[in-house]
């Protein structure tokens, strides 16, 4: 497996001919995931990531579409040929799914041969992945008494196991302090150095800013915006939001302000009809409340609080759907 050595390319496409189901967890979406590159589903929760990556990974059979893995010029169908895609691929779940009767080295060894690795190998590979995750002085203990952080780092290790071509993290960063988050990060960035191609799904705009090469942001089961970090990041109107807060906001407040210089949108953020809340879409930040505060006074309305954002993958989705990534 590990002498393919190169990545492979996953796509997951629902046909549109194919009568809507009951419930629709996923939309007319299309992936085309490059070979050696970290590509992220970045959403909130329900957005529709995890079954995603089931539908690619064979845990959860869609109703219509197609889902293909290319390695070494050879197309696999990965739900005509699971058997097969299984061997190419690692998968961490959501939920850590340990067996709490088994030590973690015997975890990692029982993967290995599951995978058909020679117990020479698999003794060499799980002391080195022991190692890399910090685990080594608790090898030979029961999971049942590891933390949650240190379940989460023994599910990427055992994934690793048989060196798969493409590597599913489901939520990584889930229930991780700082440090620990830090150095999963760092693993993955070497895993991915190696050739191998990686799918993460986050609603962490750190973590998909940091390390992934692509990334599609999903809600509601839809592909909302498909780009790198940079690019998604430079396709917010202007840039920079306000956040405004007035006593009150007549029509003609707006108007001035969607005429201030580098400002790009005015729109409103509270409740429907209301402008007292507004978000300023611009090319500057903090430059822009004294003439923020000008209009506002020209238009007897009184600026009770200013919070600016500068360009992100939080500004992008707030743009698109109107509310928080965390809401």
């Amino acid at each position: 497996m590990a002498a393919m050595g190169m990545g492979a390319r996953t796509g997951f496409k629902r046909d549109k001919k194919a009568p809507p189901p009951k419930v629709v967890a996923l939309d007319g979406v299309s992936l085309e995931i490059q070979p050696g590159e970290i590509f992220g589903l970045l959403g909130p929760n329900g957005a529709g990531k995890s079954t995603t990556v089931g539908i690619l990974t064979t845990r959860v059979r869609p109703t219509s579409g197609e889902a293909v893995l290319q390695s070494n010029g050879t197309s696999i169908d990965i739900w005509a040929d699971p058997v097969r895609a299984k061997q190419l691929i690692g998968v961490v779940q959501q939920r850590p799914n340990l067996d709490f009767a088994l030590t973690a080295r015997e975890i990692l060894l029982f993967h290995g041969a599951y995978f058909g690795m020679s117990s020479t190998d698999r003794q060499r590979r799980a002391n080195e992945l022991l190692e890399q995750f910090q685990l080594l002085s608790r090898a030979d203990d029961l999971t049942r008494g590891f933390s949650g952080g240190m379940m989460q780092r023994l599910s990427v290790a055992r994934a690793l196991m048989h060196d798969p071509q493409v590597l599913f993290l489901d939520e990584p960063s889930t229930g991780l302090d700082p440090q620990t988050r830090l150095m999963m990060w760092s693993i993955i960035r070497e895993y991915n150095a190696k050739g191998k191609t990686i799918l993460i799904t986050t609603h962490n705009m750190d973590e998909a800013d940091e390390l992934c090469h692509h990334l599609a942001i999903v809600d509601h089961g839809k592909v909302i915006a498909l780009g790198t970090p940079r690019e998604l990041k430079a396709s917010i109107p202007g840039g920079y939001i306000l956040h405004l807060r007035f006593s009150a906001a007549p029509p003609e407040l707006m108007e001035r302000l969607k005429q201030l210089p580098g400002v790009t949108e005015v729109r409103p953020a509270g409740a429907p009809g209301s402008a007292e809340q507004t978000d300023v879409y611009a090319d500057r930040g903090g430059a822009l409340v004294g003439d923020v505060v000008a209009a506002a006074t020209a238009c007897s309305a009184e600026l009770h609080d200013v919070h600016i954002s500068e360009p992100s993958l939080e500004n992008l989705f707030l743009h698109h759907t109107g509310r928080s990534l965390r809401q």
